[in-house]
């Protein structure tokens, strides 16, 4: 599990990512620039605690 520091570090990456990916003009770089994001993200969302306890 991630630190509340290590959290938002990933956060403002994911953020940094998305600016890049609004920007650049390349096909290209924006599909892989979108395949990262929804990775990080993906590992966010595993990584932040859940608030509402184990699922079944």
């Amino acid at each position: 599990m991630m630190t509340e520091h290590q959290l938002r570090q990933r956060e403002c990456q994911i953020a940094r990512y998305r600016q890049l990916e609004r920007e650049v003009t390349d096909p290209l770089a924006v599909c892989l620039l979108h395949s990262i994001i929804e990775e990080l993200e993906e590992e966010l969302r595993r990584d932040i605690p859940d608030c509402h306890g184990p699922r079944d």
